[in-house]
């Protein structure tokens, strides 16, 4: 009979009704979602220990992968660059595209890009 006694007794709590029913009724409240301009707002009135880490002082480090390239005209990745004009294209229709532009077109989307001038 002792071991029965001792089997009810560390019976665990999760598993008995009135924590279950206990953790239902907590209020009703839905759960509110914050966004991280609220909580970047909320954190910045708080008063913080000097050298506390937030999220509006986290910096990523540099990558080591070199920039993925995308094509001027579609936005799909480039693997070619036009010599002439040096703007990006993935495929043989964009080229074609590509040699039938006028300069200041070209002018227009390497200045998207943030190229240099292909003049100067």
């Amino acid at each position: 009979m002792a071991t029965e006694d001792i089997k009810i007794e560390n019976k665990p709590s999760f598993k008995t009704a009135a924590s279950y029913f206990d953790s239902k009724n907590n209020g009703n409240k839905k759960k509110t979602w914050k966004s991280l301009k609220q909580i970047i707002s909320s954190e910045k009135t708080l008063p913080w220990p000097e050298g506390t880490v937030l999220y509006s002082s986290i910096n990523a480090p540099p990558s080591f992968r070199p920039p993925e390239k995308f094509s001027d005209l579609s936005g799909l990745p480039a693997l070619y660059t036009d010599p002439a004009t040096r703007l990006r294209y993935a495929n043989k229709e964009e080229y074609a595209t590509i040699l039938d532009l006028p300069m200041d077109i070209t002018a227009g989307y390497l200045a998207l890009r943030g190229a240099s001038s292909i003049v100067g």
